[in-house]
């Protein structure tokens, strides 16, 4: 018999109040199976032990809505509405157990326009910087053709899928985001404590510094400026760098371009732009948003200026008549195997299903991708750590080999 864990669970009976507590199952599914047995259905759920798994907050800085909390909420927002509770009794659940302050506050405003008349997506829509544009489109499709049901929970399954990409892109890019930060603590110690214990011996034994080793003397007495100067250049040209990326769309079509001419991490990235294309387009049309506000909806939520610019195209093509697939291969960020995919389902008229299938795969891609990745990253790291440590050591030694030589010539 398979081990039993405990979850502790919270959720809503069949008369709509709150409910909370443990259940006893193999897993969470399991877990979940059971408590609809009995009449609840589960909005949130955690093994009982894994308290510390939470993520830390840091006071001020609670006022954005991050991207897991949005999933969790279009989760328990579609979970609720399937089992034919009101909007406005879900809305009002959702207000209340919503820990991230932001959508807290998004989320009862929108409950009480709704509640004023306010149709869903119009209320949703007075909040952009909580809801994003895809998520409203979606709404509003749903609205119209009475299945907001099934809209919410195709919001919901391409939310966790994005949290999931996520997710693994940020976990291929800790390691050598440790091992680089790790460099700079060195390098910085090395400065600060050995390089002055070199220079005294070298005074002592006199001669003159080879020019590389005095450039290490001369790091090591400015340091007191030197770090602090580093540090408010690399975070004020990252900040700047956001502001720009934000506001300016010449800017962000250029790094986009660049992202994904990176030697290693640009074909991660036009994968993930792929799957991220793929699936919102696939998502859009399958709830019956109309092709041109889907392409427009989709060019602005990819993430990726480049397939933004195109959308804009591809829009034109297809108001003139042209196939959509037709305009696509008029830009090389599609691959070809996207471009006739979409043939295909225009033929057949199954292009949601078709785009469904090609998010599919490159959801696949990029965790092949993101694995690959994280193998070579590993040993070039080592490499690029061995030889900051190794060019540090020889520009420490190379006084000491002058030295012995006019040891020898006297």
């Amino acid at each position: 018999m398979a081990a039993t864990k405990t979850f502790q669970y919270s959720g809503i009976d069949a008369s709509g109040r709150k409910t909370k507590g443990t259940v006893e199952a193999a897993n969470e599914v399991a877990a979940s199976n059971l408590l609809r047995q009995r009449g609840e259905t589960p909005l949130e759920m955690t093994q009982a032990g894994q308290g510390l798994s939470k993520e830390l907050s840091i006071p001020g800085f609670g006022n954005r809505i991050k991207l897991k909390d949005l999933a969790v909420f279009a989760r328990q927002f579609a979970t609720m509405t399937a089992s034919g509770m009101s909007l406005l009794r879900s809305l009002s659940i959702l207000e209340e157990q919503t820990s991230a302050p932001a959508l807290k506050k998004a989320v009862g405003e929108v409950r009480a326009d709704v509640a004023g008349g306010v149709s869903l997506s119009a209320a949703m829509a007075k909040h952009d910087k909580a809801f994003p544009r895809l998520m409203v489109a979606m709404v509003r499709a749903g609205e119209a053709g009475g299945m907001i049901d099934r809209a919410l929970e195709q919001i919901a399954v391409i939310m966790e899928k994005d949290t999931a990409l996520r997710g693994k892109i940020k976990s291929a890019m800790t390691y050598p985001a440790i091992v680089l930060a790790f460099t700079f603590v060195m390098i910085g110690a090395v400065l600060k404590f050995i390089v002055p214990i070199f220079e005294g011996m070298f005074k002592n034994l006199g001669g003159e510094l080879p020019a590389i080793t005095q450039v290490l003397v001369d790091l090591s007495h400015n340091m007191p400026w030197i770090a602090p100067l580093f540090l408010v250049v690399t975070i004020g040209g990252t900040l700047t760098l956001k502001h720009l990326i934000r506001t300016r769309e010449d800017v962000r079509l250029k790094v986009d371009r660049f992202k994904l001419r990176l030697p290693v991490f640009g074909s991660l990235f036009r994968k993930l732009a792929m799957s991220r294309f793929s699936r919102n387009l696939g998502m859009l049309l399958d709830v019956g948003v109309p092709v041109m506000q889907a392409l427009a909806v989709v060019g602005e939520t990819s993430g990726n200026e480049v397939i933004n610019v195109a959308m804009r195209d591809v829009q034109a093509a297809v108001r003139d008549g042209q196939p959509m697939s037709t305009a696509l291969r008029l830009h090389k960020i599609f691959p070809e195997m996207v471009t006739q995919m979409i043939e295909v389902g225009e033929e057949s008229g199954q292009i949601s299903q078709m785009l469904d299938k090609v998010a599919d795969f490159y959801d696949r891609e990029v965790d092949s991708a993101a694995e690959s990745l994280t193998a070579a990253i590993e040993p070039i790291m080592v490499l690029v750590m061995g030889a900051v440590v190794g060019g540090m050591v020889i520009c420490l030694y190379l006084p000491m080999f002058t030295i012995y030589q006019n040891i020898q010539s006297g």
